[in-house]
This record gives C-alpha cells, sequence and structure tokens, in this order.
C-alpha cells in the first residue's frame, strides 16, 4: 500500500444474503477515491482501499444500498 492510500473498515448492519453483499458493492464502488473494496458477509464488515477517501461518502453510499454502517 503507498503512503497515500487509505484503507478503512466499516461495520455494515443488515446484510444477510449475497445480493446484500452485491448492493453494497455497486453503491460503494462509486464513490471517488475507491479501488478496491471487499465485502464479508460473515463478519458484516466493508473493507475500503483507495486515495482520498471521504468516510461519509462511504456512509452515504451505504445507506444508499439500503445499510446502516459505522466505522
Amino acid at each position: 500500500m503507498s503512503p497515500n492510500q487509505d484503507f478503512k473498515t466499516y461495520t455494515v448492519a443488515g446484510m444477510s444474503c449475497a445480493h446484500c453483499v452485491a448492493a453494497v458493492s455497486e453503491e460503494v464502488e462509486q464513490v471517488a477515491g475507491v479501488e478496491a473494496l471487499e465485502v464479508s458477509l460473515e463478519a458484516g464488515h466493508l473493507a475500503v482501499r483507495g486515495r482520498d477517501i471521504e468516510d461519509s461518502a462511504v456512509r452515504a453510499a451505504i445507506v444508499e444500498a439500503g445499510y446502516e454502517a459505522a466505522l
């Protein structure tokens, strides 16, 4: 990971199936600066990597997908 990259993990409440994972992934992929993400259904976590990622934008994307998020 380069020094300018951000790595953040969010707790995503309410995910229960593969469709949930796809919905969250689709929304968060559109956030400016996001270069990669990984969603764990079992753990209820979303890991995001990229540059200059705005927490509020990631949280808004998760809410847009229909779920709740916390850092």
